[in-house]
């Protein structure tokens, strides 16, 4: 007898695993692509806003100081009040804004999560 041949069932078989390893690779890929994608896209977004908090920081100081130093004569203790609470209510105004947000995030990995269940939909046995 010769050796098995490469058309035979085993041959089905090495080829059907050769392929559902070559699907999972590809899906696996796509995933560590999202994830890079997603880790430097927080990355700059978090970036800017350090570099956007800093500067809007800064800004709102030198105003409040200004307009302090403008009003000492007549209403400094007023104008001290004012700004500690703007000051006060923005923050509290950003951290509401931070804590809802943090509840409603995006579904991470959809397109691959959709991808999976693509392939999945289309190995079950069709009726």
């Amino acid at each position: 007898m010769s050796a098995p041949s490469s058309t035979g069932l085993m041959g089905s078989v090495r080829r059907l695993l050769a392929h559902g390893l070559e699907l999972l690779q590809t899906r696996v890929e796509l995933l560590v692509v999202e994830v890079e994608e997603e880790r430097n896209r927080l990355l700059h977004l978090l970036a800017l806003g350090l570099a956007g908090i800093c500067f809007l920081a800064i800004g709102l100081a030198f105003l409040a100081a200004f307009l302090t130093v403008l009003l000492w004569d007549s209403h400094r203790l007023l104008a001290l009040g004012v700004f500690s609470g703007l000051f006060l209510a923005l923050a509290g105004g950003l951290l509401w804004l931070v804590v809802n947000q943090a509840g409603s995030a995006s579904r991470p990995f959809s397109a691959s999560l959709s991808e999976l269940s693509r392939d999945r939909a289309a190995l079950e046995p069709r009726e």
